[in-house]
């Protein structure tokens, strides 16, 4: 057996700095694509939580939410600022908002979701399980019970702005974890889901709504508007403020989003990068800095 080369084997000091310096050079072009990708994409973000309440109520803001004869249609105006090409997808953001509670994500019937033989399966459903005559609600748990209920409507130049609420959810939750002929029972009603109705089939905001978030600020797809909209347009929208993030001190914002290559806009891949390049050259430095520094006498004698 040939001896081994311990020096060989173990880069010098002037090899780990050139592999550091290398690095750097490898990251620094892809976190300037990934800044200049996050940077193309076009938002435009109305935070209207406060500003939909009527100013006499702004004191009270929870009796307003809960008092169910106030009219709690709100009129908001978004100025495009940058062309937006199509498909433009609308989301909802919230914050302070906790999905990711332990109690909060188990408290649903997955089973009861597939199947409607499966309506009484609610024993992990706590405390959404049984209405007051004892029979089960229909989808179960704190999940679906705080399904988020605000609505929007668009319009531009006084003509509507169509929004596609269809391909919005999974594919998986719909064509697996949804089942057929699952109708509500002892849900919410009338004007606590808005005033619509919820088939748990056919309602792609539930399953939106059901993949719970990882962290207490989060954005989910409300639908997508699939004309463009241009510089300077002002795109009218008519909210109907039902969700109560008053009673935790929520926030509410409307987002209109094109995406990029990466998706949506966000500058940490983009940071990320940037940080390991930087990391990267200052060790570069360091050993370059090391290998340069004379090696003392004593050390060198041993």
């Amino acid at each position: 057996m040939l001896p081994m080369n311990v020096d060989a084997a173990v880069p010098s000091s002037s090899q780990q700095a050139g592999l550091a310096a290398t690095t750097n050079k490898r990251n620094r072009p892809r976190c300037l694509a990934c800044m200049a990708a996050s940077n193309k994409v076009v938002e435009v973000v109305d935070q209207y939580e406060t500003a939909c309440i009527p100013e006499k109520m702004r004191d009270n803001k929870v009796a307003y939410i809960q008092n169910p004869s106030t009219d709690k249609s709100c009129p908001r105006l978004l100025k495009v600022h940058a062309h937006m090409k199509a498909p433009i997808y609308v989301y909802y953001k919230l914050d302070k908002f906790d999905q990711n509670h332990r109690r909060y994500a188990r408290s649903r019937s997955i089973s009861q979701l597939g199947s409607p033989k499966m309506a009484k399966d609610t024993k992990t459903c706590s405390p959404e399980a049984t209405a007051k005559g004892g029979g089960p609600i229909v989808p179960c748990g704190l999940v679906a019970w705080s399904l988020f209920n605000d609505t929007y409507g668009f319009a531009r130049r006084n003509e509507t702005l169509a929004v596609n609420r269809q391909g919005i959810s999974w594919r998986s939750d719909r064509g697996h974890l949804f089942g057929d002929r699952v109708y509500p029972r002892n849900f919410q009603a009338g004007a606590l889901v808005g005033g619509g109705t919820l088939d748990p089939n056919k309602s792609e905001d539930l399953m939106v709504w059901m993949r719970t978030a990882a962290l207490p600020a989060f954005r989910k797809l409300y639908g997508r508007i699939e004309v463009d909209l241009h510089a300077g347009d002002e795109v009218a929208v008519t909210v109907q403020n039902n969700y109560n993030t008053y009673s935790f001190g929520g926030k509410k914002a409307l987002v209109l989003s094109t995406a990029g290559v990466l998706g949506g806009k966000s500058s940490f891949l983009g940071r990320a990068y940037l940080a390991g390049g930087i990391a990267c050259l200052a060790l570069a430095l360091l050993l370059t800095l090391l290998f340069l520094l004379p090696v003392p006498a004593h050390a060198s004698s041993s």
